[in-house]
């Protein structure tokens, strides 16, 4: 058996607006910090083996507050690996990156926490509503066509994602990049976003698309799963 911890990133300094965020990269307010570090109390007695988040700062913010709350004793250090065709295949600092990010010495590779950076975790893109303020967008728009951008499966706003979209990004990593690791024993922490983690939620439960509608993640607070035999099992303790 082995867990799969999942966690909405702390509220972002735009989620305090009141603005759609999407790829737009900004950190967590006060209060976002203050949750990652509870969501990590709260995980802190679990194992943890491996981590992945997205490339936004927010999500990235939360997994380290919420890491360093851990009982493991472990060092998170993000990995930078060789992309398929080698490094001449990415730019000069990302080539310098892989290059000179090597860990030397006898430092033993059961102190290493690896952290894994995925633009697939990303949050949906939301086109042209990133940026505006989501009570003004209600007022132009109307509630009802605000909440089927925002909740829906299939509909996306204007030159952005739907859910479906996301999600043709977040399942193949996934099944390629983390159900392996599940399978081979380890538990597994994921730092992402409100929309790329429902799209995995959805997937895990077998939720509807009329189900997904009403699934809200709340910031900083961890859903964790067993998995075993191929079977989810959502923990209502843990």
């Amino acid at each position: 058996m082995s867990l799969l911890i999942l966690m909405r990133h702390g509220q972002s300094m735009w989620n305090a607006a009141k603005l759609f965020t999407g790829w737009v990269d900004v950190p967590l307010t006060n209060v976002g910090i203050d949750e990652a570090i509870q969501g990590g109390k709260d995980i802190a007695h679990l194992a943890i083996d491996e981590v992945h988040t997205s490339t936004l700062i927010r999500a990235q913010m939360t997994a380290m507050l919420a890491l360093a709350q851990h009982n493991g004793g472990k060092t998170p250090v993000f990995q930078y690996t060789q992309p398929e065709g080698g490094v001449e295949n990415v730019s000069q600092n990302e080539a310098r990156m892989i290059q000179w990010a090597q860990i030397n010495g006898d430092q033993p590779s059961d102190n290493i926490l690896p952290i894994f950076v995925s633009w697939q975790l990303n949050e949906r893109m939301y086109g042209d509503l990133q940026g505006l303020n989501k009570d003004d967008t209600r007022q132009k728009y109307g509630d009802e066509q605000v909440h089927i951008w925002r909740r829906s499966f299939d509909v996306p706003p204007p030159n952005g994602e739907s859910l479906e979209l996301t999600a043709e990004r977040t399942l193949p990593y996934l099944e390629q990049s983390i159900i392996p690791s599940l399978q081979s024993g380890k538990n597994v922490f994921i730092a992402a976003h409100g929309n790329s983690l429902r799209s995995i939620i959805m997937s895990l439960e077998g939720l509807s698309r009329e189900q997904v509608l009403s699934l809200e993640v709340p910031t900083g607070s961890p859903i964790v799963y067993e998995f075993s035999d191929d079977q989810w099992n959502r923990l209502q303790s843990f």
